[in-house]
C-alpha cells in the first residue's frame, strides 16, 4: 500500500498534544460491549446528527457516542495521528479512504473489520463492491461513515420556463446548457475554492473510466494529450459562458434557490442545504444521474463519496467500538443516520425519509450504474492538492489547459517515484 506524506503546522502538532493529555481511553482493550463510546470527527458541523442518533443506538445496543468534533483539518490529522503513538488510540474515530486509509493499515493502526462486512453483504445491507475502497490485502477496515452520490441538482422551475426536460444523454445535457445560455440563464455552478474538482472528473470518468482511474494509480499522466482534449472542451465550456462566477460569495444552496443559475453538480448531501435555504424536495429542485459523455459506455460512472468510521487497533475501547461499527451497518442505524443527515442510505433495506435520495439510491444500485471513488479520496494527498490548486486556477483563468496539467503532473512525478 502506498503512503502519503503529511506537512502539519508546528501549532497545530501542539494543539493536539495538549488535548491528548486531556483526552480519555487508551491501553489495553477493556471488553465492553455496551456504555458510552468516546468518538472523535473532523466533521464538527455534524455534531447534532450524530448526537441525535444516540437515542437509536442506545435502544439498539446500549452505546451512544461522546462526541468531540474538529473543524480544522490539519489539527484533526495531527491529533489522530500522535493518538497512536500514545496510549490514547481513539475507540472510534472518522477518516478518509485512499492512501491515507492504507498508511494507517500498514502500520498495523487500524482494527481488521473483514467480519462485519462479510455480515453486512450477507445480510443485503450493503452492496460487495463498496468493500474495494475499505479492502487491503484482502481484508477489510472500517465501515462507511457515510455514502453520498454526486449527481446534478437543478432548478425546477426554471426547466419548466425553459421547456427542459431532464436530460438522459450527453448531447441532451449540452443541449439544455445551450438552451440556458440563450435565455440568459448561466447553466452550471462552478467555485475556485476547494470544490473545482467535479467537473473534472465528470469529464474524464464519463469519457473513459479507465483513463480517470489510471490517474489516480499513476499509470496515465495528466499530460495525455487525452486528458488534454478533455480539458480543452471544459474551457470551450466556460468561454461559453456555462459556468456561474467562479469567485462568486453567494452560498451555492441560495444561488441555485435564486436562479443564479440552473445547475449544480454535488453530492447528494446537497439536499440539506437546500432544504436549508427554503427549496423543496421535489417541488423547487430536482436532481438527476449525470449522463456519460461517451455513448457508448456500457454503464453510466457514477461519483461516490464515502468516509470511514474507524477503530484505532490498540484502544481500551476496541470491543466497544467493533460493536458500534456493527450495528451501524444496520437498517435500523442508516435509517436513523439518514433522517439525521437527510442524505441516501448505503443500506438498501433502511427507510430514507426523502423519496427523492430513496429513489436516487434504488436507481444507482440497479443494473446499468458503475460506481468510481470521488476525485477527492481516489487521488494521492499530495497530487490532489496540487490538482485542487491548479483546477482553481483554471476556473478563474480559463486557457492552454497544458500548463496547469504539467504542473499536477510534476508534482505527480515526484509522489509516484517516491513509492518505488
Amino acid at each position: 500500500m502506498r503512503s502519503r506524506k503529511t506537512l502539519l503546522g508546528i501549532s497545530a502538532a501542539v494543539a493536539a498534544s495538549l488535548v491528548l493529555a486531556a483526552c480519555g481511553g487508551g491501553g489495553d482493550d477493556d471488553g465492553a460491549k455496551t456504555g458510552t463510546l468516546d468518538f472523535y470527527t473532523n466533521k464538527a458541523a455534524w455534531e447534532p446528527d450524530f448526537d441525535e442518533l444516540n437515542a437509536q443506538s442506545k435502544t439498539d445496543v446500549s452505546i451512544d457516542l461522546n462526541t468531540t468534533g474538529y473543524s480544522d483539518a490539519a489539527q484533526y490529522d495531527a491529533f489522530i495521528r500522535q493518538s497512536f503513538r500514545t496510549d490514547k488510540s481513539p475507540g472510534l474515530f472518522t477518516w478518509q479512504t485512499g492512501t491515507s486509509l492504507g498508511e494507517l493499515v500498514d502500520e498495523g493502526l487500524i482494527a481488521e473489520t473483514t467480519d462485519i462486512w462479510t455480515k453486512a453483504v450477507d445480510e443485503g445491507w450493503i452492496a460487495e463492491d463498496m468493500k474495494d475502497a475499505y479492502t487491503y490485502d484482502g481484508k477489510q477496515y472500517c465501515v462507511p461513515m457515510n455514502i453520498a452520490y454526486w449527481v446534478m441538482y437543478y432548478n425546477k422551475n426554471i426547466f419548466k420556463e425553459e421547456g427542459i426536460e431532464v436530460p438522459t444523454t450527453w448531447a441532451d445535457l449540452d443541449a439544455a446548457a445551450a438552451k440556458l445560455k440563450g435565455a440568459g440563464v448561466t447553466p452550471y455552478y462552478q467555485t475556485s475554492t476547494l470544490f473545482t474538482f467535479p467537473w473534472f472528473q465528470q469529464l474524464v470518468a464519463g469519457t473513459d473510466p479507465a483513463l480517470y482511474n489510471g490517474l489516480a494509480t499513476g499509470e496515465v499522466k495528466y499530460t495525455d494529450p487525452r486528458i488534454v482534449e478533455i480539458m480543452e472542451t471544459w474551457r470551450d465550456q466556460q468561454e461559453a459562458g456555462w459556468f456561474s462566477d467562479a469567485g462568486s460569495t453567494v452560498d451555492p444552496a441560495v444561488g441555485l434557490k435564486q436562479g443564479d443559475y440552473a445547475m449544480i453538480n454535488f453530492g447528494s448531501f446537497f439536499n440539506g442545504s437546500l432544504n436549508g435555504a427554503g427549496m423543496v424536495s421535489g417541488e423547487d429542485y430536482g436532481m438527476f444521474v449525470i449522463p456519460a459523455v461517451n455513448p457508448a459506455l456500457p454503464t453510466t460512472p457514477i461519483a461516490v463519496e464515502s468516509g470511514p468510521l474507524c477503530v484505532a487497533e490498540n484502544s481500551s475501547q476496541k470491543t466497544l467500538g467493533m460493536s458500534y461499527s456493527e450495528w451501524w451497518m444496520s437498517p435500523e442505524a442508516q435509517t436513523a443516520w439518514s433522517a439525521a443527515r437527510g442524505d441516501v442510505a448505503f443500506n438498501p433495506k433502511a427507510t430514507v425519509a426523502d423519496p427523492m435520495l430513496e429513489e436516487l439510491g434504488t436507481t444507482v444500485s440497479g443494473a446499468g450504474y458503475e460506481r468510481y471513488d470521488r476525485f477527492y479520496e481516489a487521488t494521492p494527498t499530495p497530487i490532489l492538492t496540487v490538482a485542487l490548486e491548479q483546477f482553481g486556477a483554471f476556473i478563474a483563468n480559463p486557457g492552454d489547459p497544458l500548463p496547469f496539467l504539467e504542473a499536477i503532473q510534476a508534482e505527480a512525478d515526484k509522489y509516484w517515484a517516491d513509492q518505488e
